[in-house]
């Protein structure tokens, strides 16, 4: 019979290396505000799914792509500029 007691060393013996490094979690930072600008946009989509688009929702729709795509070129570019990635 083995014992989960193994298992379990097993298992915690990579747990440090489960976890983000620093380098990662800056990464994921310095995305930040393209997902959070692509999470609007999904918002805005999602509530026209179940009816017919108003001009307002068109309108918010085409904003949020707007922001999304600006966000995406300022992450594109501080990366050209920054030298990273």
């Amino acid at each position: 019979m083995s014992h989960i007691v193994t298992v379990q060393d097993a298992v915690t013996a990579f747990s440090d290396f489960m976890e983000p490094t620093a380098a990662e979690l800056d990464a994921i930072e310095e995305e930040m505000p393209a997902i959070l600008a692509d999470v609007d946009l999904i918002n805005a989509q999602i509530t026209t799914l179940d009816r017919t688009p108003s001009e307002l929702d068109t309108r918010r729709i085409r904003r949020a792509h707007r922001r999304a795509l600006a966000a995406r070129l300022a992450l594109a570019n501080g990366r050209r500029k920054g030298g990273a990635a």
